[in-house]
């Protein structure tokens, strides 16, 4: 049972790395998004990124990543971008609000702590049929306890961290 469904889980894999590497993104250009009349500047961050604490080193990766790009996203980060002596809810709120859309990084960490769940709901709350706003990132996590609040959305498994970067910063532009 767990060789087919691990099998199951590689073939699915590989038909959605073929498929993915077999169309090719919509076009967006560095001058679209850094225009200074682009939509891009009506909010404070481009990403927010909703994770466990025990994910922190994957997480400042990502976002190292992300900010390096010729885009030079800016991300929120809660640890490093909150205000020093501001209501932590109030925080995470005012970023969700401020972000044209929201990586959340599903790990067993982020499952089991109730603060991600929070997390996620307010992402969700923010905009529920947002189409590609709310990006699911799932790393060592089975596709039955993905979370049925994100079933409606399609994600990136995160199996090689490098494509799953460019894979996120990809959907990040689109």
């Amino acid at each position: 049972s767990s060789s087919s469904s691990s099998s199951a889980k590689s073939s699915s894999s590989s038909f959605s790395m073929s498929l993915t590497r077999s169309i090719p993104p919509s076009p967006v250009s560095l001058l679209d998004i850094n225009a200074s009349d682009s939509a891009r500047w009506a909010k404070s961050y481009d990403v927010c990124i909703c994770h466990s604490e025990v994910d922190m080193e994957l997480v400042v990766e990502l976002v190292s990543y992300l900010e390096g790009q010729p885009e030079s996203f800016r991300c929120f980060l809660q640890l490093r971008d909150a205000v020093p002596g501001g209501a932590v809810v109030t925080e995470l709120c005012d970023a969700v609000q401020n972000s044209h859309c929201w990586v959340m990084l599903i790990t067993p960490g982020f499952l089991q702590d109730p603060w991600c769940k929070y997390q996620m709901h307010q992402a969700l709350a923010e905009a529920p049929l947002a189409n590609g706003r709310t990006i699911p990132v799932l790393k060592d996590v089975d596709r039955k306890d993905y979370p049925k609040e994100l079933r409606n959305l399609y994600y990136i498994y995160m199996a090689l961290k490098e494509n799953s970067f460019r894979q996120i910063r990809d959907t990040v532009m689109r």
